[in-house]
């Protein structure tokens, strides 16, 4: 039994935490803590929260820690470890530092100080050295520098865990799949018959969508993808049931149990969208339609609507800097005057439904004249933005007229 490290955005460790319990049997000590979740587990968990996990990051097996004060410790500190147990010499590393408060002066001196304990440590058991490949190495370690602690893991993943293998044609800024998970798993929207369907009415290149299909189909995120485990030599004796995994998750996979509805009033945009849907195997789950958002009727009575407005460098995280021109919103003035027409259409047209809205604009609520039921942190990158929610109900006829 080992020590797992999950991390994730900020914000989002509550929900990564209950997807692990989730994934792995129960009994199985799961702790949520600051940018990430640590589990007890053993390889077979790490090959499940690889192939499973929708909202970490990566998987990384902490491998050392302890105290230290300058680059000779940890030099001593990746000397004990056993790397031929690891790798061959044919093989290749990188090792990736991070830190908080660390009083050391160059994080690439501490991480060629790894590199060399490393390579030292293969060159006394096995007679010669792995090299370096910064770009796709077979051993990927990352170094976390506290104040007095330094960890030492192993990256499990290799490519970050939201490239999950099907996205070819970008739009502009796309969101990470990571982060849609997270504002899915926050809307407590998980793909059920009670459920619901789901509506992205400004879908770009359809990221929530398809994060959504996969979900109401059953597909594992990691289905169509490599990790960095398999290459490695604690895993070789798991090559079998690492195939009974996936194959276990290939059985898994159904038709749809909700419906999924997404659009873009762009058809470049909408047709990015259905492609990223084709080669992420959820085409069928997705119904697409190019379509002005506040033009769109409701497909649906009821259900869950779930955006990512458009926004970008030219509007920073403290939501100053040039506005975005008005094409940008649709026909709208600008930003605000948009904010207040979608809001007037979903009173007359989506009452019924809860809408979820990320934004790094604080002041959405009152650009909306809405009283949000929720909002909650998440950071889109390094910009911080709230994740609002909105219980729609019809509006009257006053309110309708007063809100453009």
């Amino acid at each position: 039994m080992t020590t797992l490290f999950l991390p994730c955005a900020a914000g989002v460790e509550p929900l990564l935490a209950a997807e692990c319990q989730r994934l792995l049997p129960a009994g199985t000590t799961i702790e949520a803590g600051r940018g990430g979740v640590f589990v007890d587990g053993d390889a077979e968990a790490a090959m499940r929260l690889n192939l499973g996990s929708r909202l970490a990051q990566r998987v990384l097996w902490q491998v050392a820690s302890g105290p230290y004060r300058d680059e000779h410790d940890l030099y001593d500190l990746a000397l004990r470890l056993r790397w031929h147990e690891w790798i061959t010499p044919a093989q290749t590393l990188r090792v990736d530092a991070s830190a908080w408060r660390s009083p050391l002066r160059s994080l690439n001196f501490a991480a060629l100080r790894i590199k060399d304990a490393v390579c030292d440590q293969m060159r006394e058991a096995r007679g010669s050295r792995p090299s370096v490949d910064t770009h796709r190495p077979d051993l990927s370690l990352v170094l976390h520098l506290g104040p007095e602690q330094a960890a030492l893991s192993v990256d499990l993943s290799g490519e970050a865990l939201f490239k999950r293998g099907w996205r070819d044609a970008k739009g502009e800024a796309p969101l990470k799949e990571t982060l849609a998970a997270a504002m899915l798993a926050a809307a407590d929207w998980q793909g059920r018959e009670a459920d619901g369907g789901l509506l992205d009415p400004m879908c770009g290149a359809g990221t929530i969508a398809i994060e959504a299909a996969q979900i109401a189909c059953g597909m594992a995120p990691g289905l169509t993808r490599r990790f960095a485990f398999e290459r490695l030599l604690p895993f070789a004796p798991q090559r079998a049931r690492w195939q009974q995994l996936r194959a276990e998750a290939k059985a898994a996979v159904h038709a749809p149990t909700a419906p999924v509805w997404a659009g873009d009033v762009a058809f470049r945009m909408t047709d990015f969208a259905a492609r990223n849907a084709e080669r992420a195997g959820v085409a069928h789950a997705i119904t697409f339609k190019t379509a002005d958002a506040l033009q769109r009727p409701a497909p649906a009575a009821q259900g869950t609507m779930l955006l990512n407005p458009p926004y970008g460098e030219r509007i920073n995280p403290k939501g100053q800097g040039q506005a975005r021109s008005a094409e940008h919103f649709e026909g709208a003035q600008d930003a605000g005057d948009f904010y207040a027409r979608l809001a007037a259409h979903w009173k007359r047209h989506y009452a019924g439904w809860t809408a979820h809205v990320l934004t790094p604009e604080m002041k959405l609520p009152g650009l909306m004249r809405l009283k949000e039921s929720r909002r909650l942190p998440m950071w889109n990158g390094p910009i911080e933005c709230r994740l609002f929610r909105f219980d729609l109900v019809a509006g009257s006829m006053r309110e309708g007229a007063a809100a453009p």
